[in-house]
């Protein structure tokens, strides 16, 4: 059984540069550079300007890593190429985000503000005072940034109040006006 999401080509962009070697892809594009070791069972051929991904066997486990391998390879060239941005808001009365260099400075309703730094290849944008982005060419390590940072306060359900991505629905309760 193949996967659906595996069988499919990867364009590679004109401005993207992919180079294969036994077990590992590096692709090379305007925003940096990036690395994956192929995982045992699958091969990846490059005819022309396309990268397919193939499994060797048709064993279960190589069908989950044949898919799995072809969503970070396109992940990591588009990455490459136009770079991945997570942006949330800050709501709540006297909640604050500023950046210092490549520190975010949160006030978050505690008695102590709080100091997020910027990881290796993760930069942070402060368009104003509640409202933020996290920018990078890896999308799992922007996603895990922007989750961390949500987690310093999360959203709480009664007046919305807490860090949360820009567009996420929070599901409110009525509280003790609602009997």
């Amino acid at each position: 059984m193949a996967s659906h999401i595996g069988s499919r080509p990867i364009t590679i962009p004109s401005n993207v540069e992919v180079t294969l070697t036994d077990t590992t892809v590096s692709v090379k594009g305007p925003k940096g550079q990036d690395s994956f070791v192929i995982p045992e069972g699958i091969s990846v051929k490059h005819e022309g300007n396309e990268l397919v991904v193939t499994p060797l066997n048709k064993s279960g486990e190589t069908s989950a890593k044949h898919g799995l391998t072809r969503s970070i390879i396109a992940s990591q060239i588009e990455g490459v190429e136009r770079g991945f941005r997570k942006e949330l808001e800050i709501v709540g009365t006297g909640y604050r985000v500023a950046l210092k260099g490549n520190t975010l400075t949160f006030s978050l309703g505690y008695s102590h503000t709080i100091d997020v730094p910027a990881p290796e290849g993760i930069s942070f944008e402060v368009k104003d005072a509640t409202h933020l982005a996290v920018l990078g060419i890896d999308k799992q390590k922007v996603g895990e940034v922007a989750a961390e940072i949500r987690r310093l306060r999360a959203p709480e359900p009664y007046k919305g109040k807490g860090v949360k991505y820009v567009g996420e629905y929070i599901r409110r309760k009525a509280g003790k006006a609602g009997k």
